[in-house]
């Protein structure tokens, strides 16, 4: 792979084998990065580098679903106790009791989750872009068909299974390279017909920069021309499940926390995390949803600084 990314090493852990990326000394102290959709591994390229050289041990796994990662066949396969799960038996695969966890997007919401339902493997959380997600009276896709309609795309991906998949598959590298865009919601979106994102993903003509070179997109393409990509929207499908299932636990993070948003993601952010996570630091950043790509440096920066203060080498 470019930009000096570890070699992979298939891991098997809670049931599947992993596609993981592994650098820095194996007694320092462990971080590990979670990506997101439609993401891989090599979304964390900026970060490996710096955190092995300030002497952590990096662990970037492609989850369930992507890479070269198993992609089981049942949807519930892809729920958050199976995903918590993956990320809990890695720790034992390397001899860990607790790391740091890092998650971005999707990786975002299962790091959330390991807080809250393994929390004594979860020594610090510092998550981009996604905020907890506080569980209201009504499970999520309900409430979000009720008050977005069938064509927002969380709501899409459950009703009409197979369709998104398919789509993308289909128009692989333009959906990406549609979807890797640098501050891709500061701007008027484009007039696009039905399921929004399907739609985006055949447009030649959308605005704002790709957050990559055209080798690294290619990296994110070849992965997802083998994966596909029903691994990925089957976490999608398990928002009801999920629901359910985090019922069950405190809806408190008591790690040592860090959130990093950018300025014009779509993902909106929360004006309440510190009542969920009282040890709490906030960081924003002038970009888009891509944030530890669009701004390597500034993210590095941060996470450094937070990391070297509550967990120093």
């Amino acid at each position: 792979m470019p930009v000096n990314f570890p070699e992979p090493t298939q891991i098997s852990t809670n049931g599947v084998e992993l596609e993981v990326f592994s650098a820095g000394q194996d007694n320092a102290k462990p971080i590990v990065l979670c990506h997101g959709w439609p993401e891989h591994a090599y979304s964390w390229r900026h970060q490996v580098q710096p955190l092995v050289a300030a002497g952590y041990h990096v662990i970037v796994p492609n989850q369930r679903g992507y890479g070269r990662s198993s992609r089981p066949a049942e949807v519930t396969d892809y729920d958050i106790t199976h995903l918590t799960g993956d990320l809990a038996g890695l720790l034992d695969h390397y001899g860990y009791a607790d790391a740091v966890f890092v998650g971005h997007d999707w990786g975002a919401i299962v790091v959330w989750a390991l807080a809250i339902m393994h929390p004594q493997r979860v020594s610090g959380v510092a998550n981009l872009s996604v905020p907890f997600m506080q569980r209201g009276p009504r499970e999520w896709v309900g409430f979000w068909e009720e008050a977005l309609g069938g064509d927002f795309y969380i709501v899409h991906f459950n009703r009409q299974p197979g369709v998104a998949d398919q789509a993308f598959a289909e128009n692989c590298e333009q959906f990406l390279r549609n979807m890797y865009r640098t501050n891709q919601w500061n701007f008027p979106a484009p007039e696009l017909e039905g399921m929004p994102m399907i739609a985006m993903s055949r447009r030649a003509d959308m605005p704002g920069d790709l957050c990559m070179s055209e080798q690294e997109l290619q990296v994110f393409v070849d992965a997802f021309n083998h994966a596909g990509f029903t691994g990925g929207l089957n976490w999608y499908r398990n928002f009801s499940r999920n629901w359910e299932i985090l019922g069950n636990y405190p809806q408190t993070v008591s790690q040592p926390t860090l959130m990093m948003y950018g300025d014009y993601d779509m993902v909106p952010k929360s004006d309440s995390l510190d009542q969920i996570a009282a040890d709490l630091e906030v960081h924003s950043f002038p970009c888009g949803h891509w944030i530890q790509q669009e701004q390597p440096e500034a993210t590095n920066q941060a996470l450094l600084d937070w990391l070297q203060r509550r967990f120093p080498t």
